[in-house]
Order: C-alpha cells, then sequence, then structure tokens
C-alpha cells in the first residue's frame, strides 16, 4: 500500500509514504507524525495495524476505498478528539465485545465527527458514538455477518448520550439493531435504509426532540 500525508499551513509540505520504494510508514505513524487539522490522503491498499486511535483533530480521506483491518483486536478507529473526519475507506476486523462495545469506528466524548462514504463490512458495532455533539454519519453502507451467533452482532450506528446528529443516507444491514438511540436529543434521522437486522430497524430509548424522515425499515 500507498501512504500520503501532506501538510498544509505555513511550514513546507510534507509526504510520508508506504511501500515498494522502501519508505516504511504505517498508518498509525502518519497520524501520530501529523499536526492538528492536516489531510492525510491514504491510497489503494490494505493497513492492518490492530487500533488506529485519533486523538487531535484531522481529515483521513481514503482514495479508492483502501481496506483498514484491525485484525480482531479491538476497534479499528477510535476517536477521542474534535473535528475528525473519517472518509472513503471500507473497515472490518473488530473484536466482537459486549464488554467494551468494540466498534469499526468508535467515537468518544468528541464534537463534530465526520463520518462519510465508508464501507463497514462484519464489524461487531459498526459506528458507535457515546457523549458525542453533532456528529454527522452520512452515506455509509454498513453490513453485519449473517453466518455468526445473535451474541456477535452489535447495532450498525449506535448513539448514546449523543447531542444534534445528523444520520443521512445510509444503508445497514444484518446487525443486531440498524439504529439505535439512547439518551439522544434534538438529532435527526433522515434518508436511511435499515434491512434484515435482528431486532429493530430504528430503536429509541429515553431520547426526546429527535426526528426521523424518508426512511426504509424492511424484514427486521
Amino acid at each position: 500500500p500507498l501512504l500520503v500525508l501532506c501538510t498544509t499551513g505555513p511550514l513546507a509540505a510534507k509526504t510520508w509514504t508506504e511501500g515498494p520504494d522502501g519508505v516504511h510508514r504505517k498508518l498509525a505513524e502518519a497520524v501520530a507524525a501529523a499536526a492538528p487539522r492536516d489531510p492525510i490522503r491514504v491510497l489503494q491498499g490494505t493497513y492492518a495495524e490492530g487500533t488506529i486511535r485519533i486523538n487531535k483533530p484531522l481529515t483521513l480521506h481514503g482514495i479508492g476505498k483502501p481496506l483498514v483491518d484491525g485484525g480482531g483486536a479491538g476497534d479499528v478507529f477510535e476517536i477521542t478528539a474534535s473535528d475528525v473526519t473519517i472518509r472513503g475507506f471500507r473497515i472490518t476486523g473488530t473484536k466482537a465485545s459486549n464488554l467494551n462495545d468494540k466498534a469499526g469506528i468508535k467515537v468518544i466524548a468528541s464534537d463534530r465527527v465526520h463520518v462519510v462514504g465508508n464501507e463497514l463490512l462484519r464489524c461487531f458495532f459498526a459506528i458507535h458514538l457515546s457523549k458525542a455533539r453533532e456528529p454527522l454519519i452520512e452515506g455509509n453502507t454498513s453490513t453485519g455477518d449473517p453466518t455468526v451467533p445473535d451474541s456477535e452482532r452489535a447495532n450498525g450506528v449506535h448513539l448514546w448520550q449523543c447531542t444534534g446528529a445528523l444520520i443521512n443516507n445510509n444503508t445497514i444491514t444484518d446487525h443486531r439493531d440498524g439504529i439505535y438511540f439512547e439518551f439522544v436529543t434534538d438529532s435527526h434521522i433522515l434518508g436511511n435504509t435499515s434491512l434484515h437486522n435482528l431486532r429493530y430497524g430504528l430503536h429509541f430509548m429515553f431520547s426526546h426532540r429527535d426526528a426521523y424522515e424518508d426512511n426504509h425499515f424492511e424484514d427486521n
């Protein structure tokens, strides 16, 4: 795989590459080296590095749908910073664990995180947000694994104690619940498709002032 990191600002741009040219940089190393708010372009390939932890504002943009594989170790992306964007990846390889709610993309106490245009494949939780404000979850496709026991399937898009979320135009299949809200306020669920999930297409718990419009729920 080839990884390119471009920085913007008063300093000269820097580029990191991973591939046959002999310059070896892992995705996690590029994330660690980037300055806050740098864009990172990740070119097509497979990145199997366990959990990628993002603790500062960054934009990760996958070119050609690179595959990020967590290898069953835990979460794949763990985000603990505001103003992070994850766009254009294929994501797989979570650990199945109800104890720690392992997810393809986990967002913890962070604001304005954007998860856009990704494919999540056979993840336990696909996208899991807790104590997040104003997240955007848009244009993602999540497909669970219908061949595993019920205990090894969790929710597609899961929000807990969040506010101001927009869940827009996602397709979610073969999870436990398709979209799950618990203690979520002032949020919108628009234009999603939720199919073939074990329990609910859309599940509300203790959530207020939320709207859902123009969604399609089938065979849940």
